[in-house]
């Protein structure tokens, strides 16, 4: 018979409907029906004249996606891609479909109900432009649910047609 924890009889059992991911030291997340798919950090190629957020495109599956970072958009510093990285691979209603946003590290997929929803801090225009959407109490912190359109909002100006072939051709 498997014991069960306080922590998770503190749990509610919701289905699952986040993705938890960190960017610094702060735990962010999505929510999974936003979500495509997670994969490793592919090679990506420069956009000229890009906002500073958007570190370029790249060719998945044959898919040309712009990557947005999400270090960049939450005006942190820059680090090198790690092992943890990962792109969270998002779909945007949009002309583009879907962008890649670049994370420090996927940590979960967890379930969170109203009872754990707490109240979205309103300092400066930070949480607007951060696109926060909600927060959640979970495991003794906060989760900040990001707007996935926000977010991805710098990528989504970007005319799919002027987008630089990936694959084998010239311009």
């Amino acid at each position: 018979m498997k014991r069960r924890t306080a922590a998770s009889r503190q749990r509610s059992d919701h289905a699952k409907n986040l993705v938890s991911f960190l960017v610094g030291d702060v735990r962010y997340a999505v929510e999974i029906s936003c979500v495509r798919e997670i994969v490793n950090p592919l090679p990506t190629v420069a956009l000229p004249h890009a906002p500073s957020e958007v570190v370029g495109v790249a060719d998945h599956r044959g898919d040309v996606l712009p990557v947005v970072d999400l270090r960049v958009r939450f005006g942190l510093s820059n680090t090198d891609i790690t092992r943890r990285s990962k792109w969270i691979i998002v779909r945007v209603v949009d002309r583009i479909g879907a962008v890649a946003l670049v994370v420090d590290a996927v940590t979960e997929v967890f379930g969170a109900g109203p009872e754990d929803q707490r109240s979205v801090p309103e300092i400066g225009s930070g949480s607007t432009r951060r696109g926060i959407t909600s927060v959640y109490a979970y495991l003794g912190g906060l989760v900040f649910v990001v707007d996935t359109a926000t977010v991805a909002s710098a990528a989504t100006q970007l005319d799919p047609r002027t987008l630089p072939p990936l694959l084998g051709g010239g311009a």
